[in-house]
């Protein structure tokens, strides 16, 4: 079985997809020749041309716009926005057009989209490169948000969102994009969406995460193990539709429950998971429920070590939270 990461796995995914579907096109900024400015869309250009993979305006409102127009004449189209930082000015198109159509047509349209982006910081790339902006379409009915945390998952996860007749907004965390590296089977296989993963299996405290910092909840457990602190990983996979079943059942287990995410705390998805453990779960719980998240200020360059919530400040809210 090939190891791959989290960039090539996207990439053999895409070039098998597009082998057997020719429906599917992608376009954005540089995606074309240049294979992406991370290189996911590497070699498509070369081998299915320029009609299927090509360069765009630097304009994402257009991008998304361009892409409704060929969903509603029958082709797949995947977006990419450069960073998921850029991706604002197409803000309008996605929250009032994309993921409004199945429901302002009553139903005889969807815009089957994929919108892929990197997001998140530990590249230092600064407050333009580095933001996690997935609450800020979490609240929009309609639109699907998918979070990529392992190679595995991002093939199983993009084979799903393409065979999916609705739109997706697709986040690959950048931190990890090289560095994390698996097994990935050479045959299709298709994540759900909607279906959480309990990564690693514990009694006494639930840990949630996705993206990249399922990474670093993952390193969290395993050194706190050595403290005889038994913690549960749930890793979210897809924030919209969420597994809520899978995320109650782990705290229900373990009465307690601690969330991470690298979006700031203030009204950061957290929050929404938070309420929804408190509906669910209120009587199991043994403690009030933890969060470990970036800092309510604009994502900084120089103290990004500091704002992110890395397995020593994961650790640090879990311990507060066995002891409250």
């Amino acid at each position: 079985m090939p190891v791959m990461n989290i960039i090539q796995a996207l990439n053999h995914t895409l070039h098998k997809q597009f082998a057997s579907n020719p429906r599917l096109v992608t376009f954005g900024e540089d995606v074309g020749k240049f294979g992406g400015v991370f290189r996911v869309t590497a070699g498509l250009q070369k081998e299915f041309g320029e009609e299927r993979c090509f360069d765009t305006p630097l304009s994402e409102q257009g991008i998304i716009g361009f892409g409704i127009g060929m969903a509603q004449n029958g082709l797949k189209p995947i977006c990419e926005i450069q960073f998921s930082d850029y991706i604002f000015p197409a803000y309008d198109q996605i929250v009032n057009e994309v993921a409004k159509m199945r429901y302002r047509t009553g139903n005889q349209y969807s815009a089957p989209i994929i919108i892929r982006a990197p997001y998140g910081g530990g590249i230092h790339g600064g407050h333009y490169h580095s933001q996690s902006p997935e609450a800020q379409f979490l609240h929009t009915p309609g639109l699907l948000v998918v979070v990529v945390s392992s190679p595995y998952d991002a093939k199983g996860l993009l084979i799903s969102a393409i065979k999916t007749d609705d739109p997706i907004l697709f986040l690959e965390p950048k931190r990890i994009y090289r560095s994390l590296k698996e097994e990935v089977p050479e045959e299709d296989y298709e994540i759900p969406l909607g279906v959480a993963s309990v990564a690693r299996e514990g009694k006494e405290i639930t840990l949630i995460g996705w993206g990249a910092q399922h990474q670093q909840n993952l390193m969290a457990a395993k050194e706190l193990s050595t403290e005889g602190i038994d913690v549960e990983v749930v890793n979210l996979r897809s924030l919209n539709p969420l597994d809520i079943e899978t995320v109650a059942n782990s705290v229900k287990k373990t009465g307690r429950c601690v969330i991470a995410h690298e979006a700031p705390r203030t009204q950061g998805f957290g929050a929404e998971i938070t309420a929804q453990v408190m509906e669910n779960c209120f009587y199991f719980l043994e403690a009030p429920i933890g969060r470990c998240c970036g800092l309510d200020t604009p994502f900084p360059n120089a103290w990004e070590k500091e704002y992110l919530p890395d397995a020593q400040r994961v650790k640090k809210t879990i311990r507060e939270v066995m002891v409250a």
